[in-house]
């Protein structure tokens, strides 16, 4: 049985917080009862840098089960990537593999059971990919696609609508944290590992409760960092 950690960034999402640790636990513990991981596995909270209650909703996770929930303090609001890479590097020396998803849990926390069966037969890497975009806004459906079309046109790597949902052996973390980038772009680096991949089909969810806490001018930004750090080509447009 592997030990495994799964690692939650969080930013003002007080009203997320308890309704996921409420599923995660139940599927810690379904998974722990099949033999797929260890009762040393941990669910891994980043606040980064929230102004609501979300650090005080881990702490009394942490409190009550200390065994089973654990949290991590950014001094200041960092930014989605960078709360998922302090995640990995906490997690890098102390778990067999990690699991990173957003704390809305609109990613099917079901499709974590067949992630770590590909991860048990050799995969080091295993990215979970939706099935649709039913859920999306019409913006959201059209401009995906083409994004996508322009990152493989200039060259850059990505797994097809696959996002931050996906496990990492400690290995592939390892290489992972070797890279210095300043323009953190996760959906690019870890296809560039070079490890053995595979992946997991799943449906999207509607969030439960809060607000998305990645609106449009937050999106743009990390549509921007994606080809700014892995292409060349603006700097010709100069």
């Amino acid at each position: 049985m592997i030990t495994l950690a799964v690692i939650l960034p969080c930013y003002n999402e007080e009203a997320c917080i308890p309704l996921s640790a409420k599923k995660l636990e139940a599927k810690m513990e379904a998974l722990s009862i099949q033999g797929l991981i260890s009762k040393e596995s941990r669910l891994l909270f980043v606040d980064d840098g929230s102004h609501d209650a979300s650090w005080k909703e881990i702490s009394e996770l942490h409190n009550s089960k200390p065994e089973l929930y654990s949290g991590l303090k950014l001094s200041r609001n960092e930014g989605h990537q960078y709360a998922l890479l302090a995640g990995l590097e906490y997690a890098y020396t102390r778990f067999d593999a990690a699991i990173t998803i957003d704390v809305d849990l609109q990613d099917d926390i079901n499709a974590i059971d067949e992630m770590i069966v590909k991860f048990n037969v050799g995969n080091d890497i295993v990215y979970g990919v939706r099935s649709s975009r039913k859920s999306d806004s019409p913006f959201k459906r059209q401009s995906a696609p083409s994004y996508y079309a322009l990152m493989k046109g200039l060259g850059v790597e990505l797994v097809p609508e696959a996002a931050d949902f996906r496990l990492m052996s400690k290995r592939a973390i390892g290489a992972l944290l070797r890279y210095q980038e300043n323009n953190l772009f996760l959906r690019g680096l870890v296809p560039q590992l070079g490890f053995k991949s595979d992946t997991v089909s799943y449906e999207r969810l509607p969030r439960e409760a809060g607000k998305s806490k990645y609106p449009f001018k937050k999106m743009l930004a990390l549509g921007w960092n994606g080809i700014s750090s892995f292409s060349s080509v603006p700097l010709t447009l100069l």
